[in-house]
């Protein structure tokens, strides 16, 4: 594994804590060198701390991703600090409070527009300028539930994915046979504070009760998840331009069903989400 990404230099968006970090983690394990980014200046720099004090070469910047001045300067310290870029991840992402689309704050449902929208489109295009002009490298950006179908409740989120999904797709058509891969990866559910610790308009907070036992069936530590995008970013996925990838597939939503009575029975660590609810005002006061 330490040679998959041998002197291979990657830059991962929203990377100092969460999935990011665990792929940031897993990238440094298989041989490349890193550059985190997120919006806390003070994340990141503990977040570069201690992948240097663990052996790792990385480096990271302070980044809001909608703002494309700030990310170019992100991919400039890459190119400064390391060289090159031969993978870019648009990890970056938030979600607003759970609840009606009307109900939920405008300023909550366009902060995930500019993070999860303009963010991507963002990293994606200087990522690609960098490509194209070395004719190689692999784009990375991150789907999520509703990438393919509506999902009440939860309008900004999803509908950013289902746009993901589609500006990716159509990404990989523009430039097919360019030498650049461009891949969608859904990582399914994660068990980070962003599963864990949400927001819910008042009133309906308790219509996210069942998330704690749909995490127990079918959600994985980051660095599940974390696996699947080194394999996305190995040469295992060479010419592979297109692909949409995800973790949690059917078959395996399937077996977790099944095999959960056996854990418990079994005494295996199999319990329900600890999940942390703040309740927000209602943007809309006729209920």
């Amino acid at each position: 594994m330490k040679t998959v990404l041998q002197n291979k230099v990657a830059v991962i968006t929203g990377g100092s804590r969460g999935l990011g970090y665990a792929i940031a983690e897993t990238y440094v394990r298989a041989g490349a060198k890193v550059v985190i980014a997120s919006r806390s200046a003070r994340s990141v720099d503990e977040a570069v701390k201690k992948l240097q004090h663990n052996g790792a070469q990385a480096a990271g910047l302070a980044c809001d991703v909608g703002d494309l001045a700030q990310v170019e300067a992100l991919a400039e310290l890459a190119i400064r600090t390391f060289g090159r870029i031969d993978i870019w991840v648009n990890n970056a992402g938030i979600s607003a409070p759970y609840g009606p689309t009307a109900h939920v704050p405008s300023a909550d449902f366009l902060n995930v527009v500019n993070t999860n929208i303009v963010g991507t489109y963002n990293g994606s295009v200087v990522a690609l300028r960098h490509f194209l002009a070395q004719k190689s490298g692999k784009l990375i950006n991150l789907l999520g539930r509703g990438d393919t179908g509506a999902v009440p409740m939860q309008n900004a989120y999803s509908s950013s994915k289902a746009w993901v999904r589609n500006f990716t797709q159509t990404l990989a058509q523009e430039y097919k046979g360019r030498g650049v891969d461009i891949f969608g990866f859904n990582p399914g559910l994660v068990r980070t504070e962003m599963l864990s610790n949400v927001q819910a308009v008042n009133g309906y907070e308790g219509r996210l009760n069942p998330l704690r036992y749909v995490a127990m069936l079918w959600g994985n530590e980051a660095d599940v998840p974390a696996e699947h995008a080194l394999w996305l970013a190995s040469p295992a996925t060479d010419g592979r331009n297109g692909l949409m990838s995800t973790v949690l597939t059917k078959r395996l939503m399937f077996s977790r069903l099944v095999t959960l009575p056996f854990q418990k029975l079994f005494s295996r660590s199999v319990q329900p989400l600890d999940l942390t609810v703040t309740s927000v005002e209602s943007a809309y006061s006729g209920d």
